[in-house]
């Protein structure tokens, strides 16, 4: 008998960054000793008629105001009608950007696992089940962390020695255009000479850069030290072909895009206008590990590679099933302050710098039923911030 849903309940829960704060304009996170980021996450619990209860835990406030528009849809139906549940909700979400249906979506697929009594990866169909990881980095600060070229140099150093085969740099953001470009190249060239012949390198400007000039001398300085790929440069928020275009005709490193374009139609159309040599997906971000699945096999299709954005068991499952993916991205990591994702896992699951990987640079993935995590509950329910919805 398919198991029905017959409730699903989200909550809002809080949890501190010690010596995190943000930069001047207050958007990206850096390290800043004696100050504490509180960071809002949710988890979602999707129950049915049939005993399992599938989990996530994660999503932004915009997500999760989607989800009030499509959860009484899914009560009352076939929790293993994914695809279904996809197209209609894809459909009823057209006016928005579609971030809802993520984490439903992961939650089903949990779910399913449980129902089948299997991790999610045997479901997609495993390639792999440890995964190679990179070092992703918090973005630059002036209080003592990541404050030079040097001191990213340092950290590179550190995380080859700790055995990661990647390392990515989120550099410089700020208000002088042209201290924060110079900063950026510098750090490029710090990094490169320091560990290039031994680790893969990213450079992720994070949309900072303002003018096709400034990606332009900062994707050069790429070129100049082989990184392997050079990801989301321009303030236009990473969403033009026609700019990525003219970009990657103009340089040897590889672009890396898509992360800010939402679904499977655009990812398609940025491959076939051949605006990025890699695609960008998100089981969280691109509608569930149903949707980027789908950009996946897009990507394998137009001989291209898929890289998963962010830590979490869901991106572990899937890039477990993806044989053109290339790294598991650790994010975001510092030499003097813990790592971002919240402290809610039960047993041996960590995404912390010092613990993940192996001695051959990799992460397993979880083997358990469905995502494979315990999710600690009482952690979520006592930092719960009182925002808790129930639909059934």
């Amino acid at each position: 008998m398919a198991p029905e849903i017959t409730r699903i309940e989200t909550t809002e829960f809080a949890y501190p960054l010690a010596d995190v704060g943000t930069d001047e304009h207050g958007f990206n996170l850096v390290y800043d000793p004696g100050e504490t980021t509180t960071r809002n996450l949710y988890a979602i619990r999707v129950e049915t008629d049939a005993g399992p209860t599938g989990e996530y835990v994660g999503g932004n406030s915009p997500a999760f105001a989607q989800i009030n528009s499509i959860a009484e849809y899914l009560i009352g139906k076939n929790a293993l009608k994914r695809e279904r549940h996809f197209s209609e909700i894809k459909r009823a979400l057209r006016k928005y950007d579609r971030m809802g249906m993520g984490p439903i979506d992961i939650a089903l697929w949990d779910l399913a696992g449980k129902h089948y009594d299997a991790p999610i990866h045997e479901l997609l169909g495993t390639y792999r089940e440890r995964l190679p990881a990179y070092a992703s980095t918090y973005h630059g600060d002036s209080n003592g962390g990541l404050d030079s070229p040097e001191a990213y140099a340092d950290f590179a150093a550190d995380c080859r020695d700790m055995g990661y085969p990647g390392f990515k740099i989120h550099g410089w953001g700020g208000s002088d255009r042209a201290r924060d470009v110079d900063q950026e190249i510098e750090t490029i060239r710090a990094v490169g000479e320091r560990v290039g012949s031994e680790m893969d390198l990213m450079c992720d400007p994070a949309c900072e850069l303002e003018t096709f000039a400034d990606a332009l001398s900062v994707g050069r300085a790429c070129d100049e030290q082989g990184f392997f790929w050079y990801e989301d440069p321009y303030r236009e928020g990473g969403i033009s072909q026609h700019a990525h275009r003219k970009l990657r005709q103009s340089l040897t490193t590889p672009l890396l895009a898509t992360e800010h374009v939402r679904g499977l139609e655009p990812h398609t159309d940025f491959a076939a206008s051949e605006a990025t040599d890699f695609l960008r997906a998100d089981p969280e971000y691109d509608a569930g590990i149903t949707g980027a699945m789908k950009i996946a096999r897009v990507a394998e299709g137009f001989g291209l590679d898929c890289e998963f954005h962010a830590p979490g068991p869901a991106q572990r499952h899937c890039i477990a099933a993806t044989r053109n993916a290339n790294y598991y991205e650790l994010a975001l990591v510092h030499p003097k302050c813990d790592n971002t994702p919240p402290p809610v896992y039960e047993g041996e699951y960590t995404d912390e710098l010092e613990n993940a990987i192996d001695d051959e640079g990799t992460v397993p993935v979880p083997e358990g039923p469905g995502l494979g995590v315990e999710y600690d509950w009482d952690y979520i329910r006592d930092n719960a911030t009182g925002s808790v919805h129930v639909y059934e």
